[in-house]
């Protein structure tokens, strides 16, 4: 009986921590008022709110909370997706030769799926550090949470517009 009490505290606890003291992993698919005359399929990302837009038309955007470029190494501008890999393999790109970390490694930043820039090195991509998500954390690459960078890959299309806006 003991034990059965003990996982009965344990289940309790777990539910008290998720209702209340979890973070929500994310806001994603919040269907959101968005602004601005953006064409449908267009991806807006606005560094300081640390949060993309998927622009769907009718002055509507499905919102997803993102990580951001560090001080120093954020972007803006525009750019286009040049490619679309679901779960990609990840080399350093600055060191010549670095070992490459096969996709699903708990090691491989790119996490889930992949949508390269045709910018430099940049992408917008999935994370197994779900905690880096709403920071300015990275080196310019925008991270999603793995199950947003999933399904903004399956409504994106390769040449599809990037806004990336302070």
């Amino acid at each position: 009986m003991f034990r059965t009490r003990r996982h009965w505290l344990k289940a309790a606890l777990a539910g008290i921590g998720l209702a209340f003291g979890a973070p929500r992993p994310s806001h994603a698919r919040d269907v959101v008022p968005f602004g601005g005359g953006y064409p449908p399929g267009s991806i807006v990302i606005v560094t300081h709110q640390r949060q993309l837009y998927f622009v769907t038309g009718g002055g509507r955007a499905l919102r997803y909370p993102v990580g951001v470029g560090r001080a120093g190494m954020a972007w803006h501008g525009r750019a286009y997706v040049a490619l679309k890999r679901l779960s990609p393999p990840w080399a350093d790109p600055d060191r010549p030769r670095a070992e490459v970390i096969p996709p699903g490694s708990p090691r491989n930043p790119m996490g889930a799926a992949v949508l390269g820039l045709n910018r430099g090195n940049y992408a917008i991509h999935g994370t197994n550090n779900p905690a880096s998500i709403g920071g300015f954390v990275s080196q310019g690459c925008i991270r999603m949470h793995n199950a947003d960078v999933l399904d903004l890959y399956r409504r994106v299309s390769i040449g599809a517009e990037v806004i990336v806006l302070r």
